[in-house]
């Protein structure tokens, strides 16, 4: 079985596997205190253009979504999000958990757009039993998004731009940042990012490291103990160098980027085969993550060698299903499925 119904099949790139072998037996201060995580964190204050930039090595990217999110929250409050959200649909109540209600907007491709936020800001405070309700507090969007859309830099200049005017810090969801500012339809960088946004992270976990993701703090009211968040939210490795010596590889000399042009290149093939073939797609998505509307009998068949994502039905006939790609995804197999849908 080919896998394409996910971007982190694969374990890690080599070249972090060999750089966590030949510091095995470094000895080292435990919980990113040590030198791995402080040339890691050069490497991505560069990267972003901001020596002022507070960065944290936390596990996983519900442990980073929670943490965060938890650690600017109010008791009373919630965070506005896409109702396609990773918080709002995938990630089992984690937010409700911490007592914060997740507060969606409606959604066709998995963005949200500043003018929702305003109105959304607007009813709260316009409706006089206002106190009665869960306060907006904060706003979440991912990029790329769930469906894998991309914000332009001008969408992102006009949803930070509301954000601020009406004190909701904006927090970005980066698990497949590196799909996102390599795809085609990209005008973004981190250094946009750290100048538009109040926090966000680096994915790792989908982009060739083992696990973990980088947070990226800009908005200095925010970094007052957030290492107690992670401790206190499970996001807090011991043995932090782990998590350290994989950013510093990654960012030392561009893998990161290199690695995650691979994985778009990849699925464009798999996207330009789809529609050659005269098939639909559910999102016009440049990055990773293809979403192609097929009858079932196409899915049947292409199931019995791939292994794919169900997404939704459209109708009796037909469904939306997503072909992933990852940095690891191999050319030959990419071909094989492409000579696959030619043949159907």
């Amino acid at each position: 079985m080919i896998r394409f119904e996910n971007d982190y099949a694969e374990g890690a790139h080599p070249r972090i596997l060999q750089r966590l072998i030949d510091t095995n037996e470094e000895q080292s201060p435990g919980y990113g205190m040590d030198e791995h995580c402080a040339k890691a964190r050069e490497y991505i204050r560069k990267a972003c253009d901001r020596e002022n930039a507070d960065v944290h090595f936390l596990v996983g990217g519900t442990q980073t979504n929670t943490t965060v999110i938890s650690s600017i929250l109010r008791p009373h409050q919630g965070t506005v999000a896409a109702v396609t959200g990773h918080i709002a649909d995938h990630e089992t109540g984690a937010i409700e958990a911490t007592g914060h209600k997740v507060l969606t907007l409606p959604s066709d491709d998995g963005k949200i757009k500043a003018e929702q936020v305003k109105e959304l800001y607007d009813a709260h405070w316009n409706d006089a039993a206002h106190e009665h309700m869960v306060q907006p507090g904060l706003v979440y969007i991912s990029h790329p998004t769930e469906n894998g859309t991309t914000y332009s830099k001008s969408e992102l200049e006009e949803l930070s731009k509301v954000c601020r005017e009406c004190d909701l810090p904006l927090f970005i969801d980066g698990a497949r940042l590196g799909y996102g500012l390599v795809s085609e339809d990209s005008d973004l960088s981190l250094a946009d990012l750290a100048k538009l946004c109040d926090v966000f992270y680096i994915g790792g976990t989908k982009l060739g490291a083992m696990f973990g993701e980088a947070v990226v703090i800009m908005n200095d009211t925010l970094k007052k103990d957030f290492r107690y968040m992670i401790k206190q939210k499970g996001g807090m490795l011991a043995k932090g160098r782990l998590l350290g010596i994989q950013f510093e590889t990654l960012f030392e000399d561009g893998l990161y980027y290199e690695i995650s042009q691979h994985a778009v290149e990849m699925a464009m093939m798999i996207r330009e085969a789809l529609v050659d073939k005269g098939y639909s797609l559910r999102y016009d998505s440049k990055t990773n993550q293809q979403f192609p509307i097929l009858p079932h009998e196409v899915l049947s068949k292409l199931g019995e060698k791939y292994s794919f994502s169900y997404w939704g039905k459209v109708d009796d006939g037909k469904s939306v299903v997503r072909f992933c790609t990852s940095w690891a995804t191999k050319k030959e197999n990419v071909e094989m499925l492409i000579e696959d849908i030619r043949s159907l």
